[in-house]
């Protein structure tokens, strides 16, 4: 059974709500990051006292609360509790095996999608669930591992430069989102050099480690598959909701990271036949491979036949054979299954057999 079926069935039998971790165990303390702003000013503090969020609440400045760690759920029951969030939305929050999705809860939206990094020292990609909860005035982000795809987000609000400063937490939101999008192009580029390196190793040098690899990058290709498609249902929903959280200003935005949604989709799939096709091809290799064996090998089978035969005709133990008292005798047999081997290499050649 796969590992997040195991994870999914500690939960049967538990009354919706229940916050349990599902995911893997982890020892390290959980981060939280909060980064309040306006246009003017900006304050920025880490901290591992949840408490310290809750005065951001009603606040009128906006701000970024960003949580490292899902694995203590208390602390995750203790801003659900201050900040008013839906026991179900806590749930999913801490079952870090959740489709990319968009809920609407009215007074705040929550909004589930995946994080990807690439290992280039295993050629892998790591998935990882990011789980945001937009607000009037805070967007509070949920991240499983310390590392993300933010810097650049943080150095635009630190810096002041750009319109981030300036507009609202849908435009946080966006460029959260917009972060993790950008992000899977690196990842599909990355895929893209591993199959350029491959292709031309399938048809020289086909074997069972190559189809390994061609194997692994098609399971890679079917995460980012799954971690996109529900994505811009996700982005396309944002655009097509008719919510207060979300201005019209924002809209033009979120356009732009579903084009890039649907052309990273359009990529993927492309990369999926291509690899697909690479396994179609590494299959004909090697059957053309051992047909050329095997029809090295029958021709000299062929060859040999009619050789054998006469070898056969001669070795019996007959007392009256004529040709073994013949001085030239032996030679002459010689003679006869050259000229029989020579003469049916001639004629396969000319029947381009070989």
């Amino acid at each position: 059974m796969p590992r997040f079926e195991k994870d999914i069935s500690k939960k049967s039998g538990m009354p919706p709500g229940t916050l349990l971790y599902t995911g893997k165990r982890g020892t390290e303390e959980v981060k939280i990051e909060i980064i309040d702003y306006t246009d003017a000013k900006l304050q920025e503090k880490t901290t591992l006292n949840v408490e310290e969020c809750f005065p951001f609440k009603a606040k009128p400045t906006i701000t970024w609360i960003n949580i490292t760690g899902i694995h203590k759920t208390g602390i995750i029951e203790k801003i659900g509790k201050h900040f008013e969030f839906h026991p179900l939305i806590l749930e999913d929050i801490v079952n870090p095996n959740q489709r990319p999705k968009l809920e609407d809860f009215e007074s705040h939206l929550f909004i589930v999608l995946k994080m990807l990094s690439y290992d280039e020292k295993n050629k892998e990609i790591k998935s990882e669930q990011l789980s945001l909860i937009l607000g009037s005035n805070f967007l509070i982000s949920f991240q499983e591992d310390k590392g993300d795809v933010f810097d650049q987000v943080r150095q635009r609000i630190r810096s002041g430069k750009g319109k981030i400063r300036k507009m609202g937490t849908d435009y946080l939101c966006y460029a959260l989102i917009d972060a993790v999008v950008d992000n899977y192009f690196v990842i599909l580029e990355k895929k893209g050099e591993e199959i350029e390196s491959i292709e031309d190793d399938v048809i020289d040098n086909p074997s069972p480690k190559l189809l390994n690899t061609i194997s692994r990058l098609k399971s890679q290709l079917i995460v980012l598959r799954r971690s996109v498609w529900p994505l811009r249902e996700v982005i396309s929903g944002l655009q097509r909701r008719e919510s207060k959280l979300i201005k019209k200003s924002t809209e033009i935005y979120l356009r732009d990271v579903y084009d890039h949604t649907v052309r990273i989709i359009e990529t993927i799939e492309t990369y999926r036949d291509m690899v697909s096709g690479m396994i179609d091809i590494h299959i004909s290799s090697v059957s053309n491979k051992m047909n050329e064996v095997m029809k090295v090998l029958t021709i000299i089978a062929t060859i040999f036949i009619p050789l054998t035969f006469i070898v056969g005709i001669y070795g019996m133990n007959f007392n009256y054979m004529p040709e073994l008292g013949w001085k030239p005798g032996y030679f002459m047999v010689w003679g006869v299954m050259l000229a029989v081997g020579i003469f049916m290499v001639f004629y396969f050649r000319r029947k381009k057999w070989i």
